[in-house]
């Protein structure tokens, strides 16, 4: 009795699928006990069934309907086993409880597959850090406890415990987890690394910048767990189907029963009534097409934002940083010299920009650094506030800045200087002068790059019949070569915040459905406003993010197409599965009233129903799009 009473603790033990599996095991094999009668028992062996599958849905109907009244498919499912023992159809009634419980555990399976690559993020949260503070010790603490400017070592292999900035020591990093590239990263002092990510080869110091719940794995995970598939208005429309056929089922099967006098014929109809498929073909395929979107960099906030994209003919962008790359780089360089290379000229504007902490300065000098632009040491450097910066390099006074500094410098560019800037000026780029030795020795021309991916993304959304709209806070020159670069016909520059709002209620007032794209907190009011806000999750604002439906993680744009064509293929999925349902629901019913159904079949031709509308569901967790770019 001992060891009966251990096993069964451990059974109850065993976590929520691993107990289900066991019991319907068990289930099973009672059943084919029980209709093959292989053992002699004084009792019916279907009764194992009905107890480990059958009574936790009764469970769940009679505290649905005393706690809140609900009525939903247990109710149903409930009357149909307790009618099916009153009348000694034992075996019926724990096929129909199996055979629920094996439709649950495939509903269950389906969702905990879909969200698998969304909770991974959970998992991947770093437990420790090493901190490596000057004249201490190296201490391990709790990752939590890190504070903004401790300074931590990473040693290969380990994660990153939080967000900041490498100060010493060079390194690759994996960010698949936050950008899904395949290849490591390498890093070096002064590049930013993200919490999650992984070491992979040298040890690194680094400056902690956000923490805790600021720190890039956190703001993932918090919209990791507002993702919920129960949010979307189809779903409850379902449900109210549900409640309307318990109904109209227990009508049928009085009536069935007073015209027949075959109360068999009635429990049929209670069986076969049932609507789990009918409830099921919803948040199976949300479910499951967020799980195809999070393997695709989108973090999908609520079910009901993909029901609402489907809808979607205008999509709205901000430029930058979502069409744009957000930082300007170095695209022309221009010597006035004959003697003076463009190289040259160009490794001494960065030379002298080096320690600048303005973020053209900045620009320039990394610039030069991905192009491989020899840099030399500068000396006497000085910042110009409003100006630029001056520096000794090389033997020469390098003064590098916009036209004021020039003019302090005593240098006022010709005529010819001027046009040719005013061209790059009217293309919203910025121009950098450089003087040597208080002469005018060229110029530098910066401009935030459209993303590669950008144009072929606007292509696939036309094809798709979404319209692109350029709204931006950016000059209308600039604005217009954006846009014409992308095929992008309307466009909206100097935009203010309220501007962006009035567009997106412009067209919403017409009758068409909006996404908003963008990042920046200017962009917020815009991303709540539109039927749809996608943020960039890893350029965006924290309130942009906060404000937005989705968001897209590695900010790979040209995955948007893909997620609007997968809105719509779920919601072609989703009226698959209902008429589906329904169809075969109204045939088994009406084989049931004529007698043709008993109820061991009718539960067999109901759930292989609820099964194929999982199935189906289960299908958009790998679907992809035919045509991509």
């Amino acid at each position: 009795m001992k060891g009966i009473m251990e096993k069964a603790q451990a059974l109850l033990e065993l976590g929520g699928i691993k107990r289900d599996i066991v019991f319907l095991a068990i289930s099973g094999l009672a059943l084919l006990v029980s209709i093959f009668d292989l053992l002699p028992l004084p009792f019916d062996a279907a009764w194992a069934a009905i107890i480990l599958c059958g009574l936790p849905i009764i469970g769940e109907a009679v505290i649905g309907l005393v706690t809140a009244f609900d009525i939903k498919a247990d109710v149903l499912v409930s009357m149909a086993l307790i009618a099916s023992v009153l009348i000694g159809e034992d075996f019926a009634a724990g096929e129909v409880a199996f055979i629920m419980q094996l439709g649950s555990l495939l509903e269950e399976l389906t969702v905990s597959r879909a969200r698998a690559g969304i909770e991974k993020l959970v998992h991947l949260t770093p437990r420790t850090a090493r901190v490596a503070a000057e004249g201490e010790e190296e201490r391990i603490i709790p990752a939590e406890e890190v504070q903004v400017g401790d300074v931590l070592r990473v040693l290969p292999g380990e994660t990153v415990p939080v967000d900041g900035v490498i100060l010493s020591g060079r390194t690759s990093i994996n960010q698949a987890v936050m950008t899904g590239e395949s290849l490591p990263v390498d890093k070096e002092a002064g590049d930013e690394v993200s919490s999650g990510t992984v070491n992979q080869f040298g040890a690194f110091e680094m400056k902690a910048s956000r923490v805790g719940e600021d720190s890039s794995i956190q703001r993932m995970i918090r919209l990791v767990q507002s993702a919920d598939a129960g949010k979307a208005k189809i779903v409850g429309l379902a449900d109210r189907w549900a409640t309307w056929i318990v109904v109209t089922a227990l009508t049928a099967a009085v009536l069935t029963w007073a015209i027949s006098g075959q109360i068999i014929r009635a429990v049929t109809i209670l069986v076969v009534f049932c609507p789990c498929a009918l409830v099921l073909a919803t948040p199976t395929a949300i479910m499951a097409a967020i799980g195809n979107a999070t393997k695709h960099g989108f973090l999908v906030r609520e079910g009901d934002a993909l029901e609402r994209l489907a809808r979607v003919s205008v999509i709205t962008f901000d430029k930058t940083g979502t069409l744009t790359c957000g930082t300007p780089k170095v695209i022309k360089v221009r010597s006035l010299r004959q003697n003076l290379k463009e190289e040259e000229l160009y490794g001494l504007t960065a030379s002298a920009e080096q320690f600048s902490e303005h973020p053209l300065g900045k620009a320039v000098a990394a610039s030069a650094r991905r192009e491989k632009i020899p840099l030399f040491p500068a000396e006497h450097f000085q910042m110009i506030p409003g100006g630029g910066v001056s520096a000794d390099v090389n033997g020469r006074h390098v003064a590098a800045g916009n036209l004021k500094l020039m003019a302090a410098e005593g240098i006022i560019p010709d005529e010819e200087v001027k046009k040719d800037t005013e061209v790059w000026l009217g293309q919203g780029c910025t121009v950098i002068y450089t003087a040597f030795d208080k002469t005018l020795a060229g110029y530098m021309v910066l401009s935030d790059t459209i993303r590669e991916e950008s144009a072929g993304m606007v292509d696939a959304l036309n094809r798709l019949g979404v319209a692109p709209v350029l709204l931006t806070g950016d000059h209308e020159n600039a604005a217009r070569a954006i846009a014409e670069t992308l095929h992008i016909r309307e466009i909206h520059g100097e935009c203010l915040p309220e501007d962006k709002l009035d567009y997106i209620g412009e067209y919403q007032k017409n009758g068409k459905d909006v996404c908003m794209i963008g990042d920046g907190i200017n962009d917020a009011p815009a991303l709540k406003k539109a039927n749809v806000g996608i943020a960039m999750g890893g350029t965006g604002s924290d309130i942009a993010i906060d404000a937005a439906d989705i968001a897209l993680v590695d900010d790979e744009v040209k995955e948007l197409p893909h997620l609007f064509a997968l809105s719509r293929r779920m919601m072609l999925t989703i009226r698959c599965n209902l008429a589906f349902s329904m169809g075969l629901n109204f045939l088994a019913i009406t084989l049931a009233v004529t007698g043709i159904l008993n109820p061991v079949v009718g539960a067999l031709v109901h759930n292989a129903g609820s099964v194929a509308v999982i199935i189906n569901s289960a299908l958009l967790l790998g679907w992809k799009r035919r045509h991509s770019f």
